[in-house]
């Protein structure tokens, strides 16, 4: 190729790329379902700093019922092949689900066992039930709390559980 053809590519890959979202890198790639494992190498990604957030709300009613979490904790966990596993263990889902608190808890036993505890980052559900998280790198996660009947001193608690990917520095809205 001639000198002034190859410099016009170049030229023409330097505009393009320059018009390329700078979004940073992808979150991590796609993950085996079936490996049941806890592996404390896999939750290493998320203990990076990075400038990415999770601002939340709670809006979930069953029929006219509605729902609050103010007070309760909000967990946010990485995803990771053994989180991914324990989720669909719990929830039945990997993506989102709503079950009554007490469903999850007698599906826990048979949940893969392992101590994610010191990957897990936590927050409060405010008054307005809304929480937020901030200081995230890429990557992808899983939102839980419970949530109580509103104006009822006994109901059952339902399970609320959201996957949320974080990526480019942005601030991700969750609605629970």
């Amino acid at each position: 190729m001639k000198r002034p053809l190859l410099i016009a590519a170049l030229g023409a890959a330097a505009v393009t790329a320059a018009c390329t979202p700078a979004l940073g890198p992808p979150p991590p790639g796609p993950l085996p379902s079936g490996r049941a494992e806890f592996s404390a190498a896999d939750f290493a990604w998320s203990q990076a700093k990075g400038t990415n957030g999770i601002v939340g709300r709670l809006a979930y009613k069953q029929g006219p019922q509605r729902f609050t979490c103010a007070g309760s904790g909000v967990v946010l966990t990485p995803e990771t092949p053994w989180a991914r596993r324990r989720m669909n263990v719990l929830y039945g889902s990997t993506e989102r689900a709503a079950l009554p608190a007490s469903e999850v808890r007698k599906r826990t036993p048979t949940a893969p066992a392992g101590d994610a505890g010191p990957y897990v980052k936590r927050t409060t559900c405010d008054a307005q039930d809304r929480f937020s998280f901030s200081g995230l790198p890429n990557g992808t996660w899983y939102v839980i709390t419970l949530a109580r009947p509103v104006g009822q001193a006994q109901g059952e608690s339902t399970a609320l559980m959201q996957r949320v990917v974080t990526r480019g520095g942005r601030v991700t809205q969750v609605v629970l």
